[in-house]
C-alpha cells in the first residue's frame, strides 16, 4: 500500500518505487495487472494516454483503488510551441485532461513531452512553452489540483527539452519538477550520460538547483535505448542495450532519492523487476 504525505496538496515520496509505463505486459487489463504488480513485488503503474485521455469507467475503479503508485503520461500528440494556435490549444487541454484523470485516480505525477523547437532560437521556445505552461498551471489551481507537472528530458536535439531548460522551468513554478528520462538524456547526446560521475552530476544539479524536495519526489523512466547521431531511435531491453542502469541505481542509492522509476523497456515488467531487484540488493 502507498502511502503519501501531504504538503499543500502536493503529494510526497517516502521511498523510491518502481512502475511500468502502461499495464504489464503479460496481464489482460488493469484488474490482472495489478495482481502481477503484485507478484512481482513491483509498485505500480504509468497510465499511458498515448493517443488520448481515455480510460474506461471500470478501469477508473480498478485504478482508483489499487493503493498503488499511478503516474500519467499525456499524449503524444503535444506541442506547446506549434505554429498553429489550435494545435497549441488542443496540447494545453491534454495535459490539463491528463493531470485532472490522474488526480482524480490518486495519482502523484504526470508528465509529457512539451514541444519541439521547430528552427526557433531556444530562448524564443523557452518563454513560450513557459507561458502555456503557467496557463495550465492557473487553470489546475482553479480546480485545487496540486499533482505535480514534468516536463521530460527529450532523446533528440530537434526536441525542446534539454535538463536544463526543464530544470530552468522547474523554478518557476512550485508544481512543476522535471521528469528525468536517463536514457532520452543517453540519446540525446549519442552516447554519454552514462557513467557513475554523469548521473551524480544530474543528481547534483537538481538538488541545488530546485532543492531537496526535488531529490525527494522525483520521476524518472528508464529503458534500454537505440541511439545514433540525431538521438533517439527506439528503446531497447536494458541487457540488450549499452544503457548503464546498473551505475544508475548505484547513483539513486547514493542521493537516497526517493520517488518514482517508470520502466518503458519494451518487455516493462521484467526489467522493472530487474532493476528493483539490484536496486534493493545495493
Amino acid at each position: 500500500m502507498v502511502e503519501f504525505i501531504y504538503n499543500g496538496g502536493l503529494s510526497l515520496m517516502d521511498n523510491l518505487n518502481f512502475l511500468t509505463a502502461g499495464v504489464p505486459l503479460s496481464a489482460k487489463g488493469y484488474e490482472d495487472g495489478f495482481k502481477v504488480l503484485e507478484n512481482m513485488n513491483l509498485d505500480g503503474l504509468e497510465l499511458e494516454f498515448v493517443r488520448g485521455v481515455r480510460i474506461s469507467d471500470k478501469s477508473r475503479e480498478v485504478v482508483g483503488v489499487s493503493k498503488k503508485v499511478i503516474t500519467a503520461h499525456a499524449p503524444f500528440y503535444v506541442n506547446l510551441n506549434a505554429r498553429e494556435e489550435e494545435k497549441v490549444e488542443a496540447s494545453i487541454q491534454r495535459i490539463i485532461e491528463t493531470a485532472q484523470t490522474a488526480n482524480e485516480l490518486g495519482g502523484y505525477s504526470i508528465t509529457f513531452h512539451a514541444g519541439f523547437y521547430l528552427g526557433m532560437d531556444k530562448e524564443s521556445v523557452y518563454k513560450q512553452i513557459r507561458d502555456k505552461i503557467e496557463i495550465i498551471i492557473t487553470e489546475l489551481d482553479k480546480a485545487n489540483n496540486k499533482i505535480w507537472i514534468r516536463p521530460e528530458t527529450t532523446g533528440k536535439a530537434t526536441q525542446w527539452g534539454d535538463l536544463e531548460e526543464i530544470v530552468q522551468l522547474s523554478k518557476e513554478f512550485p508544481t512543476v519538477l522535471p521528469c528525468v528520462d536517463f536514457s532520452h538524456l543517453h540519446a540525446r547526446y549519442n552516447g554519454i550520460s552514462n557513467t557513475y560521475d554523469e548521473f551524480a552530476k544530474i543528481f547534483e544539479k537538481i538538488g541545488n538547483e530546485l532543492g531537496q524536495i526535488a531529490l525527494d519526489n522525483f520521476h524518472a523512466h528508464i529503458a534500454g535505448i537505440d541511439y545514433g547521431i540525431k538521438g533517439e531511435k527506439k528503446h531497447l531491453n536494458l541487457e540488450e542495450s549499452d544503457m548503464n542502469y546498473r551505475d544508475l541505481l548505484r547513483a539513486f542509492r547514493s542521493f537516497n532519492i526517493k520517488g518514482a522509476i517508470v520502466c518503458e523497456s519494451p518487455n516493462i515488467e521484467e526489467d522493472a523487476a530487474l532493476m528493483k531487484k539490484y536496486y534493493l540488493s545495493l
